[in-house]
């Protein structure tokens, strides 16, 4: 075990924002990963983080900003573990590198968990569950035509883990799955290669799977929109600065598009009264799609794993 190696003179480590949720899911194996790790709730102030790190080796970061005037308070700071893929979101990343500071990134530990909830999204859009669902509270009884799933044609953007995952699924239900991804995919997929223009004018909905950088925030525009099938589902999972979001709102209000389906937005929390929420064919949830005891427990052990091999390196 990795924490055999974690000896000689005493390191800081801390988990600078654990939540309830992720501390319950500690078991005594993970807490014997580093047995020193301090644990600490979501920060009052940047004041109180720049307190609890300064002196600190290895940082666990979940969801907590760490701009460059932050990362200069802290003299010790060799490694950033970040709990997930997106850590350019919350750390200024080329600032730590240039301080010596290492920003490791946890992937894969939830392909299937957010591959199942973008499916439940486009389960929940094309049986219009979200809009029956206000109406019966409100005591309305309106019955709404659905969607069979199963010989509809599902373009996915994006094959890596996640687009993957979601492509066999989607074949699970008998739907053709395609596919385009920005290099050559690496794996077999469950379903063809198409270019981008033809799989977004031949898909009954669109999955989209990429990951966001400088290339492919606003991917898809208002152009690449209207080139989407008249009435196709859209589904994200992903990033919300994939889609140019005027143009999405446009398309949703004109009809073009017959459905968004929306885990991931510009703007999170999303605003009370977002243009979103006032519109009956979209079904929105608050970026939960990794949210499963499963998926985080793997995302835990991971993120203690890589600290533990970084506090063992330091040490050599």
């Amino acid at each position: 075990m990795l924490a055999s190696f974690i000896s000689g003179p005493r390191m800081r480590t801390c988990f600078i924002d654990c939540s309830p949720f992720v501390r319950n899911l500690f078991t005594p194996a993970l807490w014997a990963l580093i047995p020193n790790l301090e644990v600490f709730a979501d920060p009052s102030s940047e004041a109180e983080l720049v307190d609890r790190i300064a002196s600190a080796t290895v940082v666990l970061n979940g969801h907590t900003a760490m701009p460059a005037h932050v990362l200069r308070q802290c003299p010790e700071l060799r490694s950033i573990v970040f709990l997930g893929t997106g850590a350019s979101s919350y750390i200024d990343v080329e600032a730590a590198r240039a301080q010596g500071i290492a920003v490791r990134t946890v992937a894969g530990y939830g392909n299937r968990t957010v591959a199942e909830h973008a499916m439940a999204l486009l389960l929940a859009a094309a049986r219009q569950i979200a809009p029956m669902h206000r109406a019966l509270r409100a005591g309305i009884w309106n019955p709404l035509d659905g969607i069979e799933l199963e010989g509809k044609r599902v373009g996915i953007i994006g094959t890596g883990g996640i687009g993957r995952s979601f492509m066999r699924i989607a074949a699970a239900f008998g739907m053709d799955t395609v596919a385009w991804n920005r290099t050559p995919p690496t794996e077999s997929l469950p379903g063809m290669l198409l270019p981008l223009e033809e799989l977004l004018a031949t898909s009954d909905a669109v999955s989209l799977h990429l990951s966001l950088n400088d290339a492919t925030r606003g991917f898809l525009d208002a152009s690449r929109l209207a080139r989407m099938k008249p009435g196709a589902i859209l589904v994200n999972t992903a990033r919300g600065a994939l889609v140019d979001q005027p143009a999405l709102l446009n398309a949703l209000a004109t009809g073009h598009l017959g459905h968004a389906a929306l885990d991931v937005f510009d703007q999170e929390p999303l605003p009370e009264g977002h243009p979103l929420t006032r519109l009956e064919n979209v079904t929105l949830t608050a970026h939960t799609g990794f949210k499963t005891p499963e998926a985080t427990r793997r995302l835990l052990s991971l993120s203690l794993e890589l600290a533990a091999a970084d506090l063992a390196a330091f040490r050599l």
